[in-house]
C-alpha cells in the first residue's frame, strides 16, 4: 500500500465493524490503525538488510507469521489476517474488490495498562513481576529448541556500535566515544574467552525460538501479563539464548531505575527455569544486558542523526548517552 491509500482508508474506507475512531500510529515498518475495539497493523512496502516487506506476497506471508508466532504468548489478542481491498476508488478492510494488501487484526487493549506506562506511575507490583516471570519461564520451557546458530553474529552486532562513534564524539561528551571503545574491546575479549560456554549452551538447548523483542513497551498487565509484538520478520533475531531474551527485559527495567524489579524477575525466572547455574553464566547474563543497552544506544544515535528538529535530536542524544552509561555500568562486572 501507499501513504495515499492509507489516508484514503482512514478517511472514508470501510472496516468489518463500525468504528468512530481511526487513529494512525506509524512505526519504522508498519502503519497501525487504532479503531474503537480493534487494531489493524499494515506492513509498509520496505526492504532493509534484515527485513523484506517489498512485495504483497511477502507482506501477506509475514502477516500470517506474525499471528502464528504471537499466538504462542497471546492466544486471545491476535485475531487473524484480513485482506485489504480496492473497489471503485474506495480502499476497505475486507469486502469485495481487488486485493491490494493484507493486515493483521487484533483486539484493542487499554494503552494505560502497558507495562512501561504503569512503571512511570509506580503501579507495577512485585506480584506482577512474579506472574510475568512465570509466564516467560513457561513459554521458554515449551518453545522449540534451536540447534544451529552462528555464535559469532553477536560479536558483529555488538561491534556495529563503532559506526556511531564519530557522531557521538562530535555531538556529546568525549567520554562516550571512550565508552564505545572500551565496550567493544571488552565484548571481543569476553566472547573469545567464553566461546566454549556459548557453544555448550547451544548444545544444551538454551537457544530457543523466543519472542525476540521482550521489553516493557511490549507487555500489557491486565493484570495477567500479555507479551505481544514478537519479531516475525527475521528468524535469527528471535532464535536466541533465553538469557539474551530476559536480559532485554531486565536491562529495560534497569534503564527505568527499577533494578529491584529487574532482580526480582531474574530471581523468579531462574527458580522456575534454571538457566543461570554458575558464576560464568551470571557474567553471560550481564554481557547480554550490555549488548541490549548497546543496541538501544545505537538506535538512539541513529534517531539523533535523522532528527528534523533540535528538540528531537537532543532527546535522542540524551537517550544514547543514558544507554551508553548503562553499558559502562555493566562492563565493570565483566
Amino acid at each position: 500500500m501507499t501513504e495515499a491509500e492509507i489516508e484514503q482508508l482512514i478517511s472514508n474506507g470501510e472496516f468489518p465493524e463500525q468504528t468512530e475512531n481511526r487513529k494512525l500510529v506509524q512505526t519504522h515498518a508498519s502503519w497501525v490503525i487504532l479503531c474503537d475495539k480493534f487494531v489493524y497493523k499494515i506492513k509498509k512496502p520496505i526492504q532493509y538488510s534484515f527485513l523484506n516487506f517489498s512485495t504483497q506476497k511477502l507482506r501477506k506471508h509475514f502477516c500470517i507469521r506474525e499471528v502464528e508466532l504471537n499466538r504462542r504468548l497471546t492466544p486471545n489478542v491476535y485475531i487473524g489476517v484480513v485482506a485489504i481491498t480496492q473497489q471503485t476508488g474506495s480502499v476497505n478492510v475486507g469486502g469485495e474488490g481487488e486485493v491490494i494488501d493484507h493486515t493483521v487484526k487484533m483486539h484493542k487493549l487499554p494503552s494505560e495498562k502497558q507495562m512501561d506506562i504503569l512503571l512511570t506511575k509506580n503501579k507495577v507490583s512485585e506480584n506482577d513481576i512474579e506472574n510475568l516471570a512465570e509466564k516467560i519461564a513457561s513459554f521458554h520451557k515449551e518453545t522449540s529448541i534451536i540447534k544451529n546458530k552462528n555464535l559469532e553474529d553477536i560479536r558483529e552486532e555488538y561491534n556495529d556500535l563503532q559506526s556511531q562513534k564519530d557522531f557521538i564524539n562530535l555531538h556529546s561528551d568525549p567520554k562516550y566515544a571512550k565508552i564505545i571503545d572500551r565496550a567493544i574491546t571488552t565484548s571481543n575479549s569476553f566472547l573469545t574467552h567464553h566461546k566454549q560456554l556459548l557453544t555448550k549452551r547451544l548444545h544444551n538447548g538454551f537457544y530457543k525460538n523466543c519472542h525476540g523483542d521482550l521489553h516493557t513497551r511490549n507487555i500489557f498487565l491486565l493484570p495477567e501479563p500479555v507479551p505481544f509484538d514478537c519479531i516475525e520478520f527475521n528468524d535469527d533475531f528471535r532464535q536466541i539464548d533465553v538469557l539474551n531474551e530476559i536480559a532485554f527485559l531486565c536491562m529495560d527495567l534497569d534503564a527505568l531505575n527499577r533494578k529491584d524489579l529487574s532482580e526480582l524477575f531474574l530471581e523468579n525466572y531462574n527458580k522456575l527455569f534454571p538457566t543461570i547455574t554458575t558464576a560464568e553464566e551470571g557474567k553471560l547474563f550481564i554481557y547480554y544486558k550490555s549488548y541490549r543497552a548497546n543496541i538501544r544506544a545505537k538506535v538512539s544515535s541513529l534517531r539523533a542523526q535523522s532528527a528534523t528538529s533540535k528538540k528531537e535530536k537532543s532527546t535522542a542524544l540524551s537517550s544514547a548517552e543514558k544507554y551508553l552509561d548503562l553499558v559502562e555500568s555493566y562492563l565493570v562486572d565483566l
